[in-house]
Parts: structure tokens; sequence; C-alpha cells
């Protein structure tokens, strides 16, 4: 069963702009973001479709982002596509909520990247 749905849209220039004040970057992505963005010919397409699914889980679990905290959970990219991961405090409060999983699609075309997660709840 669902249990929450989200999606944000992030403009890859203004990302551009805000990864140029190096303290965004520290603030907002955990270092596996980091080093996947900063190895892309564009990395600011990365780092928005990354912040973009930050912004989507706050609104998928209704938190918001200060109750998910940026920081908080990051994207992996696999093989199999992205994947959302989550710190242990707000993987707590996911299944305190009965979050069991998190499905995520990253798209991006010209100045836009998109995220879409749903949450699905714990069997």
């Amino acid at each position: 069963m669902i249990a929450g749905v989200g999606t944000d849209l992030c403009l890859i220039s203004r990302m551009r702009r805000a990864i140029g004040s190096g303290g965004f970057v520290r603030r907002v992505f955990v270092r596996e973001e980091i080093d996947y963005a900063d190895s892309r010919a564009e990395p600011e397409r990365h780092y928005a479709s990354a912040f973009a699914a930050k912004e989507a889980l706050a609104k998928a679990t209704g938190l918001g982002v200060f109750g998910v905290g940026l920081a908080m959970s990051w994207v992996r990219r696999t093989e199999e596509g992205p994947v959302m991961l989550f710190e242990d405090a707000l993987r707590e409060k996911l299944d305190g909520m009965g979050i069991g999983s998190c499905w995520l699609s990253l798209a991006h075309d010209g100045d836009y990247a998109l995220a879409f997660v749903v949450l699905e709840r714990a069997s």
C-alpha cells in the first residue's frame, strides 16, 4: 500500500549558482553524491536531481525539509537505477511511520531536473 508520494522540479541553472558557493554542497550532499556529481561532465545536473529527490522525499513523508533533513538522505546511482538511502535516525523515523520501501525516479531535460518518490508501507 502507498504511504506517500512526492515530486520536485529543480532548475539546473539555479543549482549551478548554488554549488558555486562552497558551503551549500557540504551542507546538503553526502560524500557519495559529491563524488558522483563531480565525476560527471555536467555536475550541476546530478546535484539538481539529487536535491530534487531530497525535496520529493520531504513531500512524500509529509514531514517537510526540516523533518527529514537534507543531509539525512542521499541518492545512490546503481545499474538498476537510483536508490534513496537514509541515515539511521531518518530510517528509524520512517520505520515509526510504517514506511518500508522508498521508490525513486530521476530525470533531467534542458534546464530541469525532476525527482519522483513513492513510499510504500511495510508489510
